[in-house]
């Protein structure tokens, strides 16, 4: 990911996983492709081990909106709260430096 010039906005997901998380890494893949084509993103970066953290920039609050209401996106967020994340979390922070 090329350096981002603030100001800009951080989405910072983080998670833990029930014991069971059958097909769980497949939707991430798929839920990766398509925020990659969402107006407004500028780039991620995500790791997991015991918790899951994954950080999305966007350009502005109205970008997150869209993301966070797209269709495929919510069918995800249902499938992560009721069959996936033991535990979650969503934070958005203003990047100004």
């Amino acid at each position: 990911m090329s350096e981002l010039i603030p100001p800009y906005y951080a989405v910072i997901f983080t998670s833990t996983l029930k014991d069971d998380f059958t097909e769980y890494h497949l939707m991430a893949q798929e839920m990766e492709a398509l925020v990659k084509h969402q107006p407004g993103f500028l780039g991620m970066d995500s790791a997991r081990d015991e918790i899951g953290i994954t950080i999305s920039y966007w350009d502005s609050l109205e970008s997150i909106d869209l993301w966070r209401n797209n269709k495929f996106h919510q069918e995800a967020k249902h499938l992560g709260k009721t069959k996936w994340y033991s535990s979650y979390n969503i934070k958005i922070s203003k990047v100004i430096k």
